[in-house]
């Protein structure tokens, strides 16, 4: 994924109300997390990039993971062009736990890596993002699944899993030692999670596993991003009372045989949403994803939405808090 096609890339169910400021913040594939007052936001670019912000609308780069990609990066992928996909980010025994993808388009010749952190302040002394090298990979000439995406989950009894996966086999799931943030098996025993069926190159990725009111779960982007205005990108979900499944939609179609209930898609000038992550802040939950921006022609910026819980418990994605795209008024003759 090119810093130029980053360019290029940019929900649908309530409108925004008209007070969103018109300010879009460029992004793609977002993973958010607090740290005392701030929300800091992640997302692919050529070290990973950072942002932060106080109040979810205004946004400000204070640097990157990486000056440079690790070396073993290119070594494992030699087609990797420099450009860190999809990073996961989790504060898990006193540290900040940051998963990254390695790849290239169209390969499943993929890795995902992992970096620590005692902080997220940039200001403080303990601030130093050590890299802990690969925690898994995929390879064409032997694995049906996709090294990418990453994202940690755990249940309430302390077991750890990274749950990743995009189009092949779908989306998987492997145990995680919490100490080390690496497999706890290795080889590790591969749990399936979802997938498409009868769908053409089965378009799933971008798994983010959350809990609420005693389940788990699993949001999902469907069909096709990084096309500009083109993009069909979706966001789907299912459910579970196990973190490791098996997850049903909403009509009870098991996600592994192709389910997943709609929660967003595009409309408007609001085009392919996806990629999202989810946050508990405070008494509110936050879905947080990325659009293809029309009126920008195409460019991938962040949108904040919160989720709205029906009766018998199913995310819904309430207006946009941050930013919603709005066509020029037609020129008066």
């Amino acid at each position: 994924m090119s810093l130029a096609l980053l360019v290029l890339l940019g929900a649908s169910v309530v409108a925004a109300p008209a007070d969103v400021r018109a300010y879009p913040t460029p992004v793609h594939d977002p993973a958010i997390i607090k740290q005392g007052d701030w929300y800091y936001l992640f997302s692919t670019g050529p070290g990973v990039t950072i942002q932060r912000s106080q109040d979810l609308v205004s946004w400000a780069i204070v640097g990157s993971v990486f000056r440079t990609p690790p070396d073993w990066t290119h070594q494992e992928v030699p087609r990797f062009d420099g450009t860190i996909w999809a990073p996961d980010i989790s504060f898990v025994n006193g540290r900040y736990l940051l998963y990254y993808a390695v790849s290239s388009f169209g390969s499943n010749q993929s890795c995902i890596g992992l970096a620590t952190n005692a902080t997220l302040d940039p200001k403080s002394p303990e601030y130093r993002w050590h890299d802990q090298g690969k925690v898994i990979g995929s390879l064409p000439w032997k694995d049906d699944w996709n090294a990418i995406d990453p994202n940690l989950a755990w249940d309430e009894e302390g077991h750890y899993y990274l749950v990743f996966g995009s189009f092949w086999d779908g989306i998987k799931m492997a145990a995680i030692n919490p100490d080390t943030g690496k497999l706890l098996k290795d080889p590790p025993e591969l749990i399936s999670l979802a997938r498409r069926k009868d769908v053409t190159n089965d378009p799933i990725e971008a798994p983010f596993v959350f809990q609420h009111a005693g389940l788990y779960y699993l949001f999902v982007s469907f069909d096709y991003c990084c096309r500009g205005i083109r993009s069909d990108y979706k966001i789907a979900v299912g459910r579970s009372s196990k973190l490791t499944g098996p997850y049903v939609d909403r009509d009870g179609l098991p996600m592994s045989d192709g389910g997943g209930t709609i929660v967003l898609e595009g409309y408007d000038d609001v085009h392919g949403p996806g990629h999202n992550a989810a946050l508990h802040d405070g008494p509110r939950d936050l879905l947080v994803h990325h659009i293809y921006d029309g009126t920008r022609g195409g460019m991938a910026v962040l949108q904040v939405r919160p989720i709205i819980w029906s009766e018998d418990g199913w995310p819904q994605a309430g207006p946009a808090l941050n930013y919603e795209p709005r066509a020029a008024p037609a020129r008066q003759n």
